[in-house]
């Protein structure tokens, strides 16, 4: 993996299930529970429900690949970055600016997402949505932070 950090490029949060995400330039991330106003915001919630991130050139190439738009917003993760592989931080911490936090698994694509889109983003985006990350250390995150893997 490059030593090279990636950036945080969008931040969206929904406080409710089925609404589409807002867009906000800053979120508070808290240890061990997740991102406040968020809807998965659980003090006493599992480490994989706290952050999820996704990959902006994942998107992108989403939409080269099927002809399908599926935006930031709809993909559902909290985070969009943009210059970092997130699938390798499987099992591994990561900063996200001053925030410490580890990776537990692929945030694969569900049903519900195809259904809140559109057909054809289940099997356009398996092992490509993104990562579920547990919150280790809390903070400010914001638009233009940078991600980066830290060393083992």
């Amino acid at each position: 993996m490059s030593d090279n950090p990636g950036t945080v490029i969008a931040i969206h949060v929904s406080p409710d299930h089925g609404v589409l995400p807002e867009s906000v330039d800053r979120v508070e991330a808290v240890a061990g529970a997740g991102l406040r106003g968020d809807r998965h915001f659980d003090p006493d919630g599992e480490p994989g429900n706290q952050l999820t991130l996704i990959e902006g050139e994942q998107l992108e190439d989403f939409t080269a690949r099927t002809g399908l738009e599926l935006t930031a917003a709809e993909s559902r993760r909290q985070l969009t970055t943009w210059a970092v592989r997130l699938n390798p931080l499987v099992g591994r911490r990561f900063m996200v600016g001053d925030v410490e936090c580890r990776g537990i698994e692929l945030c694969e694509p569900c049903r519900s997402l195809e259904r809140m889109t559109r057909s054809g983003v289940l099997a356009g985006m398996v092992h490509r949505a993104g990562l579920n990350a547990e919150i280790l250390s809390g903070g400010e995150i914001e638009i233009g932070a940078r991600v980066r893997p830290l060393d083992d």
